[in-house]
C-alpha cells in the first residue's frame, strides 16, 4: 500500500437485468450476489470488498431502478437511490444487447426509465462510469451509438464496454474505477470480500434456487428467513446445522413451493445445500419449511414482519 493508494465506495446502478450482479461477482472471484434471468433479482444492497496493490473498491451492488408497484418495489428502489448518496463513484449499468436495437431502428435510445435513471445519477454528482454491458452479444460497431448517446446525456469520467459474462474488457473497468476513486488508504483488511453475513449469503442462495425452479409470480411472492443458523459443531464435525423459512403470500403458492409429494421443495433444497458446502466450506444440514404471510409485499407491515426494513 503506498501514498498513491486509493479507496472508495462504487456503486453499480442501472436496470433490472443490467448485469449488475454478475460484474459484481465478477470482479470480487466469487459469489456474493444471487443471479438470475429474471428481473429484480437483487433486493438489498449488497456489499463486497475488491482490493488490489494500487486500489480498494467498495462494490455495491443494488436492486435495479425500475417502477414501482409494491411497497416492495418502491422500498427496493429507494435503496438503489438512497446508495447514491453514500458512494464515491457511480457505475451505471447499461444492457446493450436491447439498446443496440434501439440505435438500429432509428428509436430514441434513451426511453423515459432511462432517462429517469439517467436524472437520477446527474443529481447525484458523482463520478459516473458508463459500463455497457453484454457486448458479448452485440457487435462493437453497435455499441458505439449507445455510448454517444449516454456521453452526450451525462457528465462522465469514462465509458467501458465489457462483458460482465466473460470478463471481456473487465481490466478497463477497473482502471476507470481506480482512477475515478480519491486517495485514501484501505477501508477494510485487504483478506475481506464482503460486507454480508454467511446468514444473509444463506438466505440468498436459497432464495435464487426459487428464481431458478419456480416460474411467473411465485419468485416475487417469496423470501426466505434463516431461523436457525448452528455452528455448535463446525469445529468438531465440520457441520452447520440450518434451519429456514420460505414465506409466501398466498396458500397456493405454498403448494407450488412444496411441490407434490414435497418434490420442489426437495430440489430447492437439495440445490441450495450443495453451493452452500462450498460457500461455507463444511458440511451442511439444511432444513427448509414454508408459510404462508399473506400480501407480504404489498404493504409496509408485511415487510417488517418477514424482517425486510422498508424505505
Amino acid at each position: 500500500m503506498t501514498d498513491a493508494f486509493r479507496a472508495g465506495y462504487v456503486a453499480l446502478v442501472g436496470r433490472p437485468n443490467a448485469g449488475k450482479s454478475t460484474l459484481l461477482n465478477r470482479l470480487l472471484g466469487a459469489k456474493l450476489a444471487i443471479t438470475s434471468d429474471k428481473p429484480q433479482t437483487t433486493r438489498n444492497r449488497i456489499a463486497g470488498v475488491h482490493t488490489t496493490e494500487a486500489y480498494q473498491a467498495v462494490l455495491v451492488d443494488t436492486p435495479g431502478i425500475h417502477e414501482a408497484w409494491t411497497e416492495l418495489n418502491r422500498s427496493m428502489v429507494q435503496v438503489a437511490h438512497q446508495v447514491l448518496d453514500e458512494v464515491d463513484v457511480v457505475a451505471l449499468l447499461v444492457d446493450v444487447t436491447t439498446l443496440a436495437k434501439r440505435a438500429a431502428d432509428g428509436v430514441e435510445i434513451l426511453d423515459p426509465e432511462l432517462e429517469g435513471i439517467c436524472a437520477v445519477v446527474q443529481a447525484s454528482g458523482k463520478p459516473t462510469i458508463l459500463v455497457a454491458n453484454k457486448m458479448d452479444v452485440v457487435p462493437k460497431h453497435l455499441v458505439l451509438p449507445i455510448i454517444e448517446r449516454f456521453t452526450a446525456r451525462l457528465p462522465l469520467v469514462a465509458a467501458v464496454p465489457l462483458s460482465a459474462l466473460t470478463g471481456d474488457n473487465l481490466a478497463a473497468f477497473e482502471e476507470e474505477v481506480a482512477r475515478a476513486l480519491p486517495a485514501h488508504p484501505p477501508l477494510f483488511p485487504p483478506d475481506e470480500w464482503t460486507q454480508v453475513t454467511e446468514r444473509f449469503l444463506v438466505a440468498e442462495i436459497v432464495r435464487e434456487k426459487i428464481f431458478h425452479l419456480t416460474k411467473a409470480e411465485i419468485p416475487y411472492s417469496t423470501t426466505v428467513e434463516v431461523l436457525t443458523f448452528d455452528e455448535s459443531e463446525r469445529e468438531s464435525k465440520n457441520l452447520v446445522k440450518i434451519h429456514a423459512t420460505v414465506i409466501v403470500e398466498r396458500p397456493s403458492q405454498k403448494g407450488i413451493v412444496i411441490g407434490k409429494k414435497g418434490e420442489m421443495l426437495k430440489r430447492i433444497g437439495t440445490l441450495a445445500r450443495k453451493e452452500l458446502m462450498g460457500l461455507l466450506e463444511c458440511r451442511v444440514h439444511l432444513e427448509l419449511f414454508v408459510k404462508v404471510e399473506k400480501d407480504w409485499t404489498k404493504t409496509k407491515r408485511g415487510l417488517r414482519k418477514v424482517g425486510f426494513e422498508p424505505g
